[in-house]
């Protein structure tokens, strides 16, 4: 039986730049053997960020978020999945909110505050961790660096892909951005350098399932 990987979409717009570098990571997981289930954040029922309620605490429920919204079937498939694919893209220098909303209750249910034994994740398993921005590439680097120590940390080995300097519109000429940036650079990139990333994203996916 193949490997189980979970991949999460913490963008909303589907079809472009974050969606399509997660969907290539899924094909390549598909290749090496892997089944892939799939959510989009920004599709699923009403959620929260940790309410800080410390159920993860107590030992009846250790490791486990106890709040139950929107997010507790992607919880619940991460915590059964070999693999872990997350993709969100940079809003003012951040990740999504939604993304956060994961990130804190994923993270948060294995934090123990022992500090002999500070997480009590019983399944560590890769993650594969891709943000798109509007911004270059080395932009946000050490925002990057935080996510995957903690990720590393409190959920398992983590390994980032980041794809800057992304085409947001098909037509720039409708709005008054082009004088921030060269719109036809961003064309130009989306065309050649984008399909790179794509085949990137792939070859991660892939690898992924064999980590």
């Amino acid at each position: 039986m193949g490997k189980k990987i979970v991949a999460v979409n913490a963008g909303p717009r589907k079809g472009w730049n974050t969606d399509t570098l997660i969907e290539e990571a899924m094909k390549g997981a598909v290749s090496a053997g892997a089944e892939v289930q799939k959510f989009d954040l920004f599709r699923l029922e009403a959620y929260t960020g940790c309410v800080s309620c410390f159920g993860c605490k107590r030992e009846a429920h250790k490791g486990h978020c106890v709040r139950r919204d929107g997010l507790t079937p992607v919880l619940d498939a991460i915590r059964g999945a070999d693999g872990l694919i997350l993709g969100s893209p940079n809003y003012l220098s951040e990740l999504t909110a939604s993304f956060r909303a994961l990130y804190e209750r994923l993270v948060f249910q294995n934090l123990t505050y022992n500090a002999e034994t500070p997480c009590c994740n019983q399944n560590p398993l890769p993650v594969l961790l891709i943000m798109t921005s509007n911004a270059p590439d080395t932009a946000y680097t050490s925002l990057l660096s935080g996510y995957q120590g903690t990720l590393s940390r409190f959920v398992g080995p983590t390994e980032v892909l980041i794809s800057g300097d992304t085409l947001q519109l098909k037509d720039y000429s409708k709005t008054d951005w082009p004088w921030f940036f060269d719109a036809e650079e961003k064309r130009r990139r989306h065309e050649t350098v984008f399909p790179q990333e794509c085949k990137k994203a792939f070859e991660m996916g892939a690898a992924l399932v064999k980590r």
